[in-house]
């Protein structure tokens, strides 16, 4: 019974101390959740809840045994992580600070990504490669970018800085920086000075297609006017 006592009590103990280092090493990224997510309560919801902050928790890990080439192990940390939590990143992906993944089942970010600071995946997002071939092969994500829920970002292309990919759209192609992209294949719309990626207004994402649409039929009502 002592015994037991006494494991029972080590556990609690290395229980505490890594949740003292989650706190303190990932700080910025559960107050970047917070700000991000208005259905998140408290801190301590957020570091103990989140699939998005677990995920990101064992991509550090398996990221440092990626770069020192122990390959394996990385890899099966990303797999456990993957197990757990929906997420798969792969462990030789770069990704800057502040990254935060809203709900995120079905995310996948791949091998040669490299993703900026206070960036904002959704559920179902892709980062992927297109081909076999060898060497950068999957997307540069920059800084203050949100990818909707379902997007599929392909390619060694480059998202640029404050942009916004909507839900279920379809980039192959590199995006200039401040610019909203939406449908399949990806299209870019402007938002009339709007940062989506800072109010989350999904429900308000232009489309240009219809944008040209509707000019159109403002112009056959004016000649028909003359």
């Amino acid at each position: 019974m002592i015994c037991m006592t006494n494991i029972l009590i080590i556990l609690l103990a290395i229980a505490a101390v890594k949740l003292i280092l989650i706190s303190v090493f990932f700080y910025a990224d559960i107050r970047a959740a917070q700000k991000r997510d208005p259905a998140a309560k408290g801190f301590f919801e957020v570091m103990l809840l989140y699939p998005g902050l677990h995920a990101l928790i064992s991509y550090r890990i398996a990221h440092f045994f990626y770069r020192v080439k122990i390959f394996f192990v990385a890899r099966l940390i990303s797999q456990i992580a993957r197990f757990f939590t929906g997420i798969e990143i792969h462990p030789g992906a770069k990704i800057g600070k502040r990254f935060f993944i809203d709900h995120g089942l079905g995310v996948v970010v791949g091998e040669t990504s490299i993703i900026g600071d206070d960036v904002l995946l959704y559920q179902g997002a892709t980062l992927g490669g297109t081909g076999i071939v060898q060497g950068k092969r999957h997307p540069t994500i920059g800084n203050n970018v949100v990818i909707g829920a379902g997007a599929k970002v392909l390619g060694d292309i480059v998202v640029g800085d404050n942009s916004y990919i909507g839900a279920n759209a379809v980039v192959i192609k590199d995006v200039p920086p401040n610019s909203t992209v939406v449908g399949v294949p990806g299209r870019i719309t402007k938002q009339d000075g709007k940062k989506i990626d800072v109010s989350l207004d999904h429900v308000h994402v232009l489309d240009p297609i219809m944008q040209t649409i509707e000019e159109l039929q403002d112009r056959v009502k004016d000649l028909e006017k003359k």
